[in-house]
């Protein structure tokens, strides 16, 4: 669906001070609240990656700065690439930061928990998650220069993403919109600060009866509030590019109200 593009490199900045916040309410921990000069210092070497690393059980990167290369290092925006890290169902990948290229970044193929893991540059996507009725939580972290989709959401079940930041981008999650299997989505974004260019913060389909919720939504540099909080599509299994369905708070599948969102 997205075409090649020219890829950026970016320096990352000193880790700064991480403010705690309560946490989602969606997983009931307690959460750092990432911004947008919040991008960590990768340690030691960066690693180079040939090929896909599997990860079961819990997989601590120790904040090391992980690039596609040979076949994963292409940089493009191709459908059906490889990505650096692949999750069993039930794994945990934290403190871990992507760089540039990224390929297409993680794949989960049941329920994961992402934790502090930092998208310096989006290849493809940031993660795709996978499995039916499965739970996917990220937590902390955050993604820059995605052209189309952060998170693509392909699996059934409930995803949440608390504390994350996210700028430069197109959508930071969506429910995929014409794969062949599809599922009714609950997604779940909270305490999470956006800032543009970007197009949507979630992109959901209201004929499988997904839904997102927003809560504690902080957008920065958009006076003219043209990211859309909740963007709705007709979803189809078929592989046609969905239909938009319209978008705002409906209480059903964009679940969100103006004092869950603040402009700074």
């Amino acid at each position: 669906m997205a075409g090649q593009r020219t890829r950026h490199r970016a320096a990352v900045g000193a880790l700064g001070a991480i403010a705690l916040t309560a946490g989602a309410i969606t997983t009931g921990l307690t959460l750092p609240t990432a911004s947008a000069a919040t991008w960590p210092t990768p340690s030691g070497s960066p690693q180079a990656v040939t090929k896909t690393i599997s990860v079961s059980g819990t997989t601590d990167g120790g904040m090391k700065r992980y690039y596609g290369s040979g076949d994963l290092g292409s940089g493009g925006q191709d459908e059906g690439q490889d990505p650096l890290f692949e999750l069993a169902d039930g794994a945990t990948l934290k403190n871990v930061i992507l760089g540039s290229p990224a390929a297409d970044g993680v794949h989960c193929k049941g329920g994961c928990t992402l934790q502090n893991v930092w998208w310096e540059d989006v290849g493809e996507d940031a993660a795709t998650f996978r499995g039916t009725g499965k739970t996917y939580n990220v937590i902390g972290g955050g993604a820059r220069k995605a052209s189309d989709k952060v998170f693509q959401f392909n699996g059934g079940g409930t995803l949440n993403i608390s504390g994350f930041a996210v700028q430069d981008f197109g959508k930071l999650v969506r429910s995929c919109g014409n794969c062949s299997s599809q599922y009714k989505r609950t997604i779940n974004v909270s305490d999470t600060e956006v800032t543009a260019p970007g197009k949507a913060i979630g992109g959901i389909n209201t004929n499988y009866g997904d839904s997102l919720t927003l809560r504690g939504i902080t957008i920065i540099g958009d006076s003219s509030k043209k990211i859309v909080p909740c963007q709705k599509y007709i979803g189809n299994n078929t592989g046609k590019e969905p239909t938009e369905n319209g978008s705002g708070p409906d209480g059903t599948y964009c679940k969100y109200s103006s004092s869950d969102i603040t402009y700074k």
